[in-house]
């Protein structure tokens, strides 16, 4: 138990540190590309963006611009990362126990009802009406990361609330997107994508646990299906997630035991001269490869794996896709026309008001209580750092509207509701360290 629990630890550390940087990186991949958008080279960026790049195998073949390739090709591997996160903390995290996951999935859902309702206040009916999922969304490596950049007298606990209610706000935009965003369903391509997607779930409980055969039937099968089928293929990085093991083939006790009798065996083996090791010690290294293969699961191995791919190459290629508003008229106007004004008041009051409501909603029902160490004020901080809503809110919005000044007036609304909602939160919880500091 004790040995779990210090690799629990020692995982949401490293998680924490690589969101952390993350933020970072995403936050100067966000000022290069809005340079860039308002550069003398503007023209260059707008023709990068759009330009057509074709995969052919014989006579198939797949040509979309290297955005789309990019929103809707390697966004697949972050739902991927989402739904392998998603399922770790079903299986053996914070959602493994209803005591400990009640709390932020209850705020998590108040934190998506009350912005998509602010946001149809302002506006009701039209294409404008469309865009009531983007202020549901938070942005997990930018809200962690400034909660770590804060400093270590915060409590791990507020971390761990932030972490997991980001997970399920994820979900929730999943959701969204599989729910309300999609259209003109191909039936054929469909049942293709959900055959491709049993097939995984065959191979779980065949016990393969190959990443490499998870990887080809969900890449090749379960998402081409679904680019195909009308259904945003996104999903199909969610779906692969679900089939991908999560289990360990022999528990701690067996791999402790083998690992023991190895380590006896190799001891016993005289060595041979010079700097090369025998055939049957050589042998006995294999097996201990082999041995602590089995006692992880595929699902950590490929969530680590996949980890500094979307973290450093995935999420900055896409802010630098996405992030490159090219700003014209009157920039105020533009934040104060009702696809603006639903954004932001969504992402900085309703994001507030539903995660703290609900939080409160349920502690006063004594269905759940605060984490440990955890104060009200810091929840108040937590909950506007939910209102930073970068990553989940843009990739909505290109799906939301065809409009261009509607997808305009929104990414503008986004970047600057998130830094203001980021800076009241931070605020916050800076007051609130100190009071905890002099007491």
């Amino acid at each position: 138990m004790k040995t779990t629990f210090t690799s629990i630890q020692s995982l949401f550390s490293a998680t924490t540190k690589s969101l952390n940087n993350t933020g970072i990186v995403l936050l100067i991949t966000v000022i290069i590309a809005m340079v860039w958008a308002n550069s003398p080279w503007q023209e260059m960026y707008r023709s990068l963006m759009t330009t057509d790049i074709s995969f052919a195998l014989g006579s198939f073949e797949i040509s979309e611009p290297l955005l789309l390739w990019i929103n809707d090709g390697l966004m697949a591997l972050f739902f991927l990362q989402v739904g392998l996160e998603l399922k770790r903390e079903i299986l053996g995290g914070k959602l493994s126990t209803p005591q400990n996951a009640i709390l932020p999935i209850g705020a998590a859902i108040g934190g998506m009802v009350f912005p998509a309702l602010i946001y149809f206040l302002f506006n009701t009916s039209g294409e404008a009406s469309q865009g009531w999922g983007i202020p549901m969304a938070t942005d997990i490596a930018f809200s962690l990361g400034v909660l770590v950049l804060l400093g270590k007298r915060l409590p791990i606990a507020l971390r761990v609330f932030l972490v997991t209610l980001a997970v399920v706000d994820d979900l929730g935009g999943v959701l969204v997107i599989a729910l309300f965003y999609t259209s003109g369903i191909s039936t054929m391509d469909l049942f293709h994508g959900l055959l491709f997607f049993g097939l995984l779930i065959i191979g779980n409980y065949a016990g393969i646990r190959k990443t490499w055969f998870y990887a080809i039937i969900g890449i090749g099968g379960v998402w081409l299906a679904f680019f195909f089928s009308g259904i945003h293929p996104t999903i199909a990085g969610i779906l692969t997630a679900i089939a991908i093991p999560g289990r360990a083939k022999i528990n701690e006790d067996t791999f402790l035991k083998h690992l023991s009798n190895l380590h006896s065996r190799f001891i016993k083996i005289k060595p041979i001269k010079g700097t090369l090791i025998s055939n049957e010690q050589l042998e006995i290294l294999e097996q201990i490869k082999k041995t602590s293969s089995e006692a992880g699961t595929p699902l950590q191995k490929l969530e680590k794996s996949l980890n500094p791919i979307v973290s450093f190459i995935v999420l900055p290629l896409f802010a630098l896709a996405n992030a490159g508003i090219h700003l014209h008229g009157e920039v105020g106007n533009v934040l104060l026309n009702p696809v603006s004004l639903g954004i932001a008041t969504g992402l900085v009051f309703g994001k507030f008001l539903g995660i703290v409501s609900f939080t409160r909603l349920f502690v006063a029902l004594k269905l759940a209580k605060l984490p440990d160490r955890v104060t009200w004020n810091q929840i108040y901080g937590v909950a506007f750092l939910g209102g930073i809503g970068f990553t989940m809110s843009i990739f909505i919005n290109e799906l939301a509207f065809t409009n261009e000044e509607f997808i305009y007036s929104a990414k503008v609304s986004i970047l600057f509701s998130s830094i203001v909602a980021g800076i009241i939160g931070s605020i916050i919880l800076i007051k609130s360290s100190k009071k905890l500091k002099i007491t």
